[in-house]
């Protein structure tokens, strides 16, 4: 029996999703408990994974089976395509199984031609019955040149702007049936001007035509990026639905519309929607005619508007969700076309899964997980005004590296930045790539704009912890920082010019666009304590400041996963030791450099370990190369010179001798601690000394600090830095005269590190996974550098996601799966978390969870999608499991029965073996017995003959 391609609306059903598309699915789940919908037949999933197998062809077996469902349809319906007295016209759309609203291809009025539409007019004299067949037709043409073969709605829309000018009409209801035949006409002849065939008649070919149109709508540009930014796999194709038409522009009497269940933007509880009267689908969302509210409907059609508010409470009943449906008024008749659970804004989500709860249509878990995490976002950050937003249209596109948005005067250096804002003025910061120096100007920016660089980079990682404002990798900006401009989509903007960027979407917009604050409504908190009540695995934050920590604590972070050390270096004063450090010739020098840091880093930590009151803090030592903290300008040089007591020459070649060809791979992390020890032994007096002081102010907290040693790849290593770690730590609690514990680990962010973690386990207490240098040097791309050229991987399909915003799970997951596996061995107690960006990332925060990781830890403003991820990544693993479970009591419970059935046969077999045993001894005794009887017979008539013998003697 050839594969099955093709599913009548009867032969599916909502469980269908994966197959038959989420349109397939519910058209065939509203068919199943009795709604009106047209019927038609579903082209699965499996077809458009077929069609690009066969290098975008559909094959003979796929056309036959599809053709065999349009005599199935036609059957249904009592209706043939091309039939001159009883036409079947039908709708071809798309729907993947995952709601793409928009991104893909629809055509509606197939099956019309001109022997069609002269047929279906003699059939009918009222006139406007004719205006309808040709409104019907002209669409037809101008959809299928558009979307099918590629020619371009804008040829039409200009020859219906030139026909309306020419009959002084404003509406395209205005023209006439003579209007709109002479308009179908043009619309042929643009047709054959720009294909050079004519406009195809046979309703086979359109159907044919149409189809494929609809599977290449699955690689289109837009529906690419809107894959990459929901996580939808390319490798799912779509569905495509094949559907009879029905006819909201056939008179007055008819009309079609959107409606909502509840408020999509608020999620209050009730019918939203628009409805236009004598119309298609199309004009309802293209915006040609001002629609009206859905609750006119029930002046205008009541008997049809009363059965579809029964059917929007069924729907929304069945489904447990808020609904999202099209539909269609023919002569005043009800056709459902759609429906679907309805995209919402975080507040409506939040809300709704609330309400649903309340009312007792949902359990908690299912609250949980009907919110998507990343929506979050928008409640923690400003946003742009939605009309304001409408109204205006980006002049680039970046990365939205951190949501919100932001609105300034452009100013191009971190200098700038704050002389600007000391002044009050609101400015975002514009860079080539921002560096640890420009986190003072960062700071006070409204946003800032880079670029350079990708989901990772400088800016991006400083920003989200900051709760800022960041697009970054907007590689279309040519910069001319010298003259304090850049050129972007032909304009030139100058130092002081107002843009405004948006954090999510990435977009970049001339001029001032009004921002409104964030509101966390009541249901945030309710929704979060859920979220808590479920998950398995703790969510951490990476802090580097107190105020970044208050901020991520408010937020539910349960503890410190990274605090990098060295943007505490940054401060004028600071920058001057570290600097005279870097410089100097000895040991003695370099020490004494450091003691003047000590003291700041000493402060720093003790306000972070008040911030968390006692939960866990995970300081990692100095990881960046040296050369990023070395000045660049002339004055700097010269005062670093003069410090130093040597000449502007020296200094200079000192800077030179830092320079590295890859900076990333070289003399940084745990390396600068071999070399310099004395760098290690400051930095573990400043946590040692700090968690001694803030537990004796707090003898009921628990401080234990986390000493995490980065870039480690051999295990001598980290025994190297961990006996000056310990050594220096174990001096200062002794000199204290109190007890205090603490814990050193690594991070794992080097293949080798991952491959021999059961080597380092040996010395190493706790792993914390840096996946930002982890899938560096997996992929052996720069994480700064990879945007330039990953657009091009995204379009061959090479890579479906930013490898550094999203985990790559098959090589850098393998890596984590080996590194957890290794070094649990060697260490049963060894505690493992993950710090790099991905911690907030919720599919990747869903494999940590299927990993078995101890947390995850994120910036700030990311620890409510972390805390929502991981619960419903909780949720999802104990369903599975609960599913294996009941499977393997079913096998049990299957294989128990087979064996009932195998011991009744052997039972019976038995039995009758042993009646034919039986039967057998039975026999064999009755034949011993009568021989038994033949020899007493015998022996008797013996003895007899010898007695009478003796007598007669």
């Amino acid at each position: 029996m050839s594969h099955k391609y093709v599913y009548l609306f009867t032969e599916g059903d909502g469980s269908m999703r994966e197959l038959l598309g989420g349109k397939g699915a519910n058209l065939a789940e509203m068919t199943r408990i009795g709604l009106p919908v047209p019927q038609g037949f579903t082209i699965s999933t499996e077809a458009c994974t077929k069609y690009y197998e066969d290098g975008q062809k559909i094959n003979d077996e796929i056309m036959a089976q599809i053709m065999e469902y349009v005599d199935k349809m036609e059957q249904i319906n009592g209706k043939k395509f091309g039939d001159l007295t009883n036409p079947l016209l039908v709708s071809v759309r798309s729907g993947a199984r995952a709601s793409m609203p928009g991104m893909m291809d629809t055509i509606l009025n197939l099956g019309l031609n001109d022997d069609v539409v002269d047929a279906m007019i003699k059939g009918n004299p009222d006139p406007a019955f004719a205006r309808f067949v040709y409104d019907s037709y002209r669409r037809f043409i101008q959809m299928f040149s558009d979307v099918v073969m590629e020619v371009g709605k804008k040829y039409f829309e200009q020859l219906i702007d030139e026909m309306k000018q020419k009959k002084g009409v404003t509406y395209d209801v205005e023209l006439t049936a003579e209007d709109l035949k002479e308009l179908a006409g043009q619309f042929k002849a643009e047709y054959k001007a720009k294909l050079g065939v004519d406009f195809p008649s046979d309703p086979k070919v359109q159907l044919y035509e149409a189809i494929r149109a609809v599977f290449r709508s699955w690689d289109n540009p837009r529906a690419n990026v809107y894959r990459r930014d929901n996580d939808i796999p390319y490798s799912w194709g779509t569905a495509v639905n094949v559907m009879p038409m029905v006819f909201g522009n056939l008179n007055e009497n008819s009309g079609t519309g959107v409606a909502f269940t509840r408020d999509p933007a608020t999620g209050e509880k009730k019918l939203m929607g628009e409805f236009l009267t004598n119309a298609q689908g199309e004009d309802v969302v293209a915006g040609v005619r001002t629609p009206m509210p859905i609750a006119q409907m029930a002046d205008k059609f009541p008997a049809a508007f009363e059965q579809f508010t029964k059917v929007c409470a069924l729907l929304e009943d069945h489904y447990r969700d808020m609904q999202d449906m099209e539909f269609t008024v023919e002569n005043g008749k009800l056709y459902m076309l759609q429906t679907r659970n309805g995209k919402r804004t975080a507040k409506a989500a939040l809300k709704i899964a609330c309400d649903l709860l309340d009312e007792g249509m949902i359990d908690e878990k299912k609250a949980v997980a009907m919110i998507e995490p990343r929506n979050l976002d928008t409640l923690l950050h400003p946003q742009f005004d939605t009309n304001a937003l409408k109204a205006a249209t980006p002049i680039g596109r970046g990365l939205g590296a951190s949501p919100g948005a932001a609105c300034g005067k452009v100013v191009f250096s971190a200098e700038d930045a704050e002389e600007w804002a000391t002044r009050g003025e609101k400015v975002v910061l514009v860079r080539l790539e921002t560096s640890p120096e420009d986190i003072t100007g960062m700071k006070v920016a409204q946003g800032i704009l880079t670029v350079r660089g990708g989901m990772t980079s400088h800016a991006a990682v400083v920003a989200r912890g900051m709760g800022s404002c960041c697009v970054s990798g907007c590689g279309d900006i040519n910069m001319d920082e010298e003259r304090k401009q850049f050129t972007l989509g032909g304009k030139i903007y100058h130092e002081g010019d107002f843009i405004s960027i948006d954090g999510s979407t990435g977009n970049i917009y001339e001029g001032v666009i009004p921002t409104v604050d964030a509101e966390i409504a009541g249901e945030f908190g309710r929704i979060m304590a859920l979220a808590d009540k479920y998950r398995t695995m703790k969510v951490r934050t990476n802090a580097d400041t107190p105020a970044d920590a208050r901020k991520a604590r408010e937020l539910g972070a349960e503890g410190i996963g990274l605090c990098r050390t060295e943007h505490m270096f940054f401060d004028p004063e600071r920058i001057a030791a570290f600097r005279e450090m870097i410089c100097s010739d000895t040991v003695a020098e370099r020490e004494t450099a450091l003691e003047k840091i000590l003291p700041y880093q000493q402060g720093d930590f003790e306000k972070l370990y008040e911030a968390l009151e006692g939960s866990p803090v995970c300081i990692r030592f100095l990881d960046p190369p040296l050369h990023e903290f070395v000045p660049t300008t002339q004055p700097e040089i010269e005062q670093l010179a003069a410090a130093q007591g040597k000449s502007v020459e020296q200094i200079k070649a000192i800077i030179a001798s830092l320079h590295e060809f890859n900076p990333m791979m070289g003399h940084r992390g745990c390396r600068l601690t071999v070399t310099y020890p004395e760098i290690a032994r400051m930095q573990t007096k400043a946590i040692i000394r700090a968690a001694i002081n803030v537990k004796k102010a707090h003898p009921d907290w628990d401080i234990k600090p986390e000493i995490m040693i980065p870039l480690v790849g051999e295990t001598k290593e980290l025994a190297y830095v961990k006996k000056v770690v310990v050594e220096t730590a174990d001096a200062e609690i002794a000199v204290a005269g109190m007890e205090l514990s603490y814990e050193v680990g690594t991070m794992i962010e080097i293949p080798r590190a991952a491959l021999t973690a059961d080597e380092i386990a040996k010395e190493a207490e706790f792993f914390c996974f840096g996946t930002n240098d982890l899938t560096q040097m997996t992929f052996g791309f720069s994480r700064d550098d990879a945007g330039k050229f990953l657009n091009a991987y995204y379009e061959a399909k090479i890579y479906e996601n930013d490898p550094f915003a999203k985990l790559d799970q098959n090589g850098v997951g393998k890596l984590m799966k080996i590194a957890m596996d290794l070094g649990k061995k060697t260490r049963p107690s060894l505690h493992c978390g993950i710090c790099g960006e991905h911690g907030g990332d919720p599919a990747s925060v869903e494999f940590c969870n299927t990993l078995g990781l101890d947390y995850v830890s994120c910036s700030p403003f990311r620890v409510p999608i972390a805390r929502l991820a991981a619960a419903q990544a909780a949720i999802k693993q104990e369903a599975a499991q609960a599913a294996a479970d009941k499977a393997a009591e079913e096998s049990k419970a299957a294989e128990r029965e087979k064996a009932k059935e195998a011991a009744k046969e052997a039972a019976k077999e038995f039995a009758e073996n042993a009646k034919e045993a039986a039967a057998v001894v039975a026999a064999d005794v009755a034949d011993a017995a009568k021989a038994g009887l033949a020899g007493a017979k015998a022996g008797l008539a013996a003895a007899k003959k010898a007695y009478l013998e003796n007598r007669n003697k």
